[in-house]
């Protein structure tokens, strides 16, 4: 296909993901969409994301030169924890702080179990390295820090081979004079190696989740350096050099220097791409209570949106040892668009159990070997396996016909490995697994949407990912939903948030207060330095100064009170001190959570938020529209037990969306 166009048309997306790694390629004058779908690289992530780089410039004879933009979100973050890949790790800490990693909150994520397993630490205990210093909960130097012990710390870092060093000093949200020094002087003297400093990555506080998330950021930030370097390098090959974004867990993008700086923030990057995604085909339709439904060959994620707006998060866990119990990872503070993930992907193993049950997941074989019918090795059965005995999937047009999969292998190890122990047919262990997973998202949805006060009655649930549009019909069924719908090209439909996505950045402050007007003077004070930071940050990604906008949150709490809610706050009414517009916000937000606010107890302040953003990129897809009967096959399905049905097979572009 040939397209006739000027230079700088096109804008590029691309999501690398834990089976395949997806494409998308916008035309920004005529709204059209082109996308690609191939199958993950895991050892080098970049030789995929080039090979999809040069199916676009050949397939429609574009120039490189004619791709403006690029953004790109990955999973290479996530997996570095999960398989602890990541880089050699120090921490230097305040004396007596070193076993706040093991220590934690104190908080058990199982309390009846005798023998729960905890996360293992990302530094070993011989990597971290104690300074004597102080500073107290008010930002006053109690005790000055003690430079003597540098050049014996130093000498241990090379000694250990550590690659990358997390610095986190008690208090130092406040003041991080401290911290700022022990930078310098050890950049002075290890120039390659990489540095988080806690007062940078989290300025906040609760010193377990700051220190945790200070060292996550270190253990990442050689390998996402080193990583987004060689991608650079190897799109310049193909004489690619245009702008290169990243996508952030909290749904923004940025530039790569800061990406570089605090990976940590790109954690949910590619989940954080499918919501956004979701939002924009729920505006197509005039829908802005949505659930969104993006399942691949790893996992489902399911998000929530009210009133066209995600669910945005403080905190986040990575690396569970009980992948879906909460508190049994390592906790992080970062901003991220709210999710719930389900151990339920294509590539999710089907087994049975001790007690002889049929059971699904939450283990996966990813893209490499990936289900038996990719004919790459595998010998469990999964969910692909079994969608493709059911006849849902056509083995002869997978990834558009450019993969065939092998049915007789699906049945091969669905035989094996479950008809043969539970003494039923292929077919209808096929079934099982099909329904088992539908039911495991259906019930871990069910409770994810009450705890967050919705009807999913009152929601439409928009399916996408590789995996998503084949069972969103069971989704959506069982939980009485006002319907379902699959975008076009659904299984890349999560790039489409690459499109969606404007520049920014989130910054915060802790200043615990009382809310009192004496107060405001010094939330204005950081407010102004914060959005300087902002207006810095967004200028590197090439945002004009006009089209930046700050939006303005506390977290606050009755006095007392162990945790804090999020509050929306007009700067103007910082600015002119008042008050009782802040309480009334407060109030408002207490009571749309918890029912009822206490109005005569003190408010707190706990931190200072500020969202940098830049302006909303506008596009328009346009979907061709070009036969009125595009039906071209039927098939034969089972999707109840002993009956086969003949489904329509229809061509979807060649679908008219305008016919009444």
């Amino acid at each position: 296909m040939k397209m006739k166009k000027t230079l700088e048309d096109f804008k590029l997306g691309f999501d690398i993901g834990g089976t395949f790694t997806d494409f998308i390629l916008l035309n920004q004058r005529n709204g059209e969409i082109y996308s690609y779908k191939i199958l993950t690289t895991p050892k080098d992530p970049s030789k995929a994301v080039i090979e999809g780089i040069k199916y676009f410039l050949k397939t429609f004879n574009i120039q490189p030169q004619d791709i403006n933009h690029t953004t790109h979100a990955t999973t290479l973050i996530t997996n570095a924890f999960i398989e602890r890949k990541g880089s050699k790790t120090g921490l230097i800490c305040t004396q007596g702080f070193s076993d706040i990693l093991e220590i934690g909150n104190e908080m058990r994520y199982d309390i009846y179990d005798l023998l729960m397993e905890l996360p293992e630490p990302i530094v070993k205990r011989n990597n971290r390295f104690e300074i004597v210093e102080r500073i107290t909960a008010e930002g006053k130097i109690y005790k000055k820090i003690d430079l003597s012990e540098i050049d014996n710390i130093t000498k241990k870092i090379i000694k250990n081979k550590i690659e990358s060093v997390g610095i986190c000093f008690l208090h130092s949200y406040k003041n991080n004079t401290h911290e700022k020094k022990i930078k310098n002087i050890i950049k002075s003297k290890l120039k390659d190696i990489s540095i988080s400093v806690s007062s940078e990555v989290s300025p906040e506080i609760r010193e377990y989740e700051r220190i945790s998330t200070t060292v996550c950021n270190a253990y990442v930030q050689p390998l996402v350096s080193k990583y987004l370097k060689k991608l650079i390098i190897e799109q310049k090959k193909i004489n690619l050099n245009n702008e290169f974004s990243l996508m952030l867990s909290s749904g923004g993008i940025t530039d790569i220097k800061t990406a570089i700086d605090f990976p940590i923030n790109l954690v949910e990057s590619g989940p954080a791409a499918g919501v956004l995604s979701a939002i924009y085909y729920g505006n197509q339709i005039k829908e802005k209570n949505i659930l969104s439904f993006d399942m691949g060959g790893t996992t489902a994620k399911m998000g929530l949106i009210k009133n066209g707006k995600p669910t945005i998060a403080d905190h986040f866990e990575i690396g569970r040892v009980h992948r879906f119990k909460k508190g049994s990872g390592l906790p992080v503070k970062i901003p991220t668009i709210e999710l719930i993930e389900i151990g339920a992907g294509g590539g999710s193993i089907a087994h049975i159990d001790e007690l002889g049950l049929l059971k699904v997941g939450p283990e996966s074989a990813g893209a490499d070997p990936g289900p038996a019918c990719y004919q790459k090795g595998n010998e469990e059965p999964t969910v692909t396996d079994a969608n493709l005995v059911l006849g849902i999937i056509n083995p002869d047009n997978f990834l558009g016909g450019r993969m065939r999969l092998d049915k007789e292998l699906s049945e091969k190890v669905i035989k094996n490995k479950i008809s043969e122990k539970l003494n039923i047919s292929v077919i209808d262990s096929a079934l099982g697994i099909y329904k088992i997973v539908n039911e495991s998202m259906i019930s871990a949805t069910r409770v994810h949407i009450a705890e967050r006060g919705s009807d999913p009655r009152r929601l439409t649930l928009i399916a996408f990912g590789g995996a998503g549009p084949i069972h969103a019909h069971s989704i959506a069924k069982s939980l009485k939903m006002k319907g379902f719908v699959c975008p076009a090209k659904a299984g890349v439909a999560s790039t489409v948030g690459f499109l969606n996505a404007p520049v920014s950045y989130d910054y915060f402050h802790s200043y615990i207060a009382l809310l009192k007007s004496d107060n405001l003077d010094k939330i204005n004070e950081i407010y102004v330095n914060l959005k300087e930071n902002g207006i810095a940050t967004l200028k590197r990604s090439n945002e004009s100064l006009k089209n930046i906008k700050f939006i303005l949150q506390l977290d606050m709490r009755h006095k007392g009170q162990g945790h804090e809610i999020l509050v929306d706050v007009s700067y103007k009414d910082i600015n002119d001190k008042n008050i009782e517009n802040i309480k009334s916000n407060f109030y408002k937000s207490y009571e749309r959570i918890y029912g009822y606010s206490h109005k005569k107890l003190e408010i707190e302040i706990t931190k200072i938020r500020l969202k940098a953003i830049g302006k909303k990129p506008k596009f328009n897809i346009i979907e061709n529209n070009y036969q009125m009967n595009a039906q071209v096959n039927k098939r034969k399905i089972y999707l109840e037990k002993g009956k086969y049905e003949f489904a329509c097979i229809y061509n979807r572009s060649m679908l008219n969306t305008n016919k009444k």
